[in-house]
C-alpha cells in the first residue's frame, strides 16, 4: 500500500474583499484561529470524558457532556467561515489543531468523574477568557460582527461553565 501524497500547494492566494485593513484582518484571524483550535481541543476533550464516563451520577453527566460536546462543536463552522470571510485562512489538518491549540489534552486511561467535570469547568473558563481577549482584538480592528459572534459564545462557554462548577459541588451531610 502506498503512502498519500500531500497535495501540492495552490500558487494564488484565496482574496476576501473587505474594508477592515490588512493588520486588522490578520490579527482577527490570528485570534479566531487560535479560538477554533481551542474549541476543537476542548470539543474532543468533551467527548472523550462523554465515552470515558462512569459511577452513580453516569447517565446525568454523560448526556450534559454530549449535550456540552455539540454546542462546542456547532461554534467551529461560524468562526471558520468568520475567518474567512475577513479574507484570512483558517486551520488545515489535526496537526495545525495541535500546534495552535492552548487547551491541553487528557489522555489518561482513567479519570475520576468528579476531575472530569473540574477539569472541563476550568478549561471552558479559559475559552471564555480567551474568547474576551478575541472580543478585545475585534473592537480594536472595529470588526463589530466578529465580536458580535463572540459575545454569543462568551455566553454559552459561561453557561457550560456553570452547569459544569453545579454538578462537581459535593454533596452535604443530607445528601443535596
Amino acid at each position: 500500500m502506498t503512502k498519500p501524497v500531500a497535495a501540492k500547494p495552490q500558487a494564488a492566494p484565496l482574496r476576501t474583499p473587505t474594508d477592515l485593513k490588512s493588520a486588522a484582518t490578520k490579527d482577527v484571524a490570528a485570534a479566531m484561529n487560535g479560538i477554533l483550535a481551542d474549541v476543537f481541543a476542548l470539543y474532543l476533550k468533551t467527548k472523550n470524558f462523554h465515552w470515558h464516563m462512569s459511577g452513580p451520577h453516569f447517565r446525568d453527566y454523560h448526556v450534559m457532556l454530549d449535550e456540552q460536546a455539540d454546542q462546542i462543536y456547532a461554534m467551529a463552522d461560524p468562526i471558520a467561515e468568520r475567518i474567512r470571510k475577513l479574507g484570512g485562512s483558517t486551520l488545515r489538518s489535526i496537526g495545525h489543531i495541535s500546534r495552535t491549540q492552548r487547551i491541553l489534552d487528557n489522555d489518561a486511561d482513567y479519570v475520576e468523574p468528579s476531575d472530569m467535570l473540574a477539569e472541563l469547568c476550568d478549561d471552558n473558563k479559559t475559552v471564555t477568557a480567551r474568547l474576551r481577549q478575541a472580543h478585545g482584538v475585534c473592537g480594536d480592528s472595529q470588526d463589530i460582527a466578529t465580536a458580535s459572534l463572540i459575545e454569543v459564545y462568551i455566553d454559552e462557554s459561561e453557561r457550560r461553565t456553570w452547569f459544569l462548577f453545579e454538578a462537581s459541588r459535593p454533596v452535604d451531610a443530607a445528601g443535596r
